[in-house]
């Protein structure tokens, strides 16, 4: 089954890049997730999309089948800074695209990461890039006190500004490593909204990470629990053209 998904992705992005040229090429290849704090997505894709083990994976898996977990690095749209305007409220995680609608089930399940600020008030934030591209700026948000998970999240949910901006990054062994103020005044269960613009393309790409701030300075607090792939499950053996490295 597996060979068949990664000969039924290859022919798919060759025949795309016959019909649109280079340029689906580009498109193709600029691609990723936040894995720390890990996106959704990235958490799902790690479980094996075959045989994911959380139950909010094994629901979103049954509710869109395996694909969106071997595209995981693909959450994308051509939105051109119009974010709002593109992505209808209650997907936001999906980028308002069908093929991802099991990331904006309301639960309160998703595999959560504890975080918390260096004893600077700092969190460094890790994405993991497929490909090196121009950026117009990476964005983070929270959503806002009094969040609940079991409802569709929805713009209002998000606080007004984001904590972050950033518009100069450098990818690094495939990875941008950004390092970001937390908010202070955040406790308990949140999402962490994810936007990133290129400059070089309307595209845009977006991922929910689902965190718990703890408070305690990242020196001290206790490190969350390791992701790993399953023993069955090996990423650059069925991802071998985008795995970045």
């Amino acid at each position: 089954m597996f060979e068949v998904k990664k000969k039924v992705w290859i022919a798919g992005l060759c025949a795309a890049f016959i019909a649109g040229g280079v340029f689906v090429f580009n498109l193709a290849f600029a691609h990723g997730t936040i894995v720390t704090p890990v996106s959704r997505i990235y958490s799902c894709y790690l479980e094996g999309p075959e045989n994911p083990q959380s139950d909010a994976c094994k629901a979103m898996v049954a509710l869109g089948g395996t694909q969106p977990l071997y595209d995981w690095n693909e959450v994308n749209l051509l939105a051109g800074d119009k974010h709002r305007e593109q992505i209808p409220d209650g997907q936001l995680c999906s980028a308002g695209r069908e093929k991802y609608k099991g990331l904006d089930l309301a639960r309160d399940d998703w595999p959560t990461q504890s975080i918390a600020a260096d004893a600077n008030g700092n969190y460094e934030f890790i994405y993991k890039a497929t490909a090196p591209h121009s950026s117009k700026y990476f964005e983070f948000y929270v959503t806002k006190d009094g969040y609940d998970p079991t409802q569709p999240l929805n713009w209002s949910d998000l606080e007004d500004d984001p904590f972050c901006t950033l518009t100069s990054v450098t990818l690094e062994d495939g990875h941008y490593r950004m390092t970001c103020p937390l908010p202070s005044n955040k406790s308990g269960r949140h999402v962490i909204y994810n936007i990133w613009q290129r400059d070089d393309s309307d595209e845009a790409f977006y991922s929910c990470s689902d965190v718990e701030f703890n408070g305690v300075p990242a020196a001290t607090a206790t490190p969350p629990p390791i992701v790993t792939v399953p023993p069955s499950w090996d990423e650059k053996q069925y991802l071998p053209m985008i795995s970045g490295n």
